[in-house]
């Protein structure tokens, strides 16, 4: 069965690429396995020397499921299942580490997200991603 990975950092586009390629669905010959990631930055500065890691740990994880609030809603009702990881580090070695390390098939992603850089033709995760990846990366515009 084909994995696939579908990063997401919880912006218009992301979910707008998650909606239409739930539409794509049907190119492929059977359902493939959806794993759904979130990518939360550190906390800047020295931030845990006054909060404990449990408190951090929390904090990403609570953060990561707010990201992921819409996809989830789109796939449940669209009768989809996928399964969703959320980790921290800088989003796109991090999502190129994650595919990699658990061998999926391809990546699916949006062109742009939500990072700072706006107005380029490619947002820089995705541009990042593409120029890391072994891995087969499929843009959804």
């Amino acid at each position: 069965m084909l994995k696939i990975l579908l990063p997401v950092d919880g912006s218009d586009n992301s979910t707008k690429a998650i909606t239409d390629f739930i539409r794509l669905l049907d190119w492929y010959k059977e359902k493939p396995e959806l794993h759904l990631l979130n990518v939360q930055y550190p906390l800047s500065g020295n931030v845990s020397l006054f909060i404990n890691q449990a408190d951090i740990k929390q904090y990403h994880q609570e953060e990561g499921l707010k990201s992921l609030q819409n996809t989830r809603a789109l796939l449940d009702q669209a009768g989809i299942a996928y399964q969703y990881h959320i980790t921290v580090g800088d989003p796109a070695e991090m999502i190129v580490r994650f595919a990699a390390e658990k061998q999926y098939d391809q990546i699916v992603m949006g062109p742009r997200g939500k990072g700072n850089i706006q107005g380029l033709l490619l947002g820089s995760v995705t541009n990042k991603v593409m120029q890391l990846s072994n891995i087969p990366v499929l843009l959804v515009k």
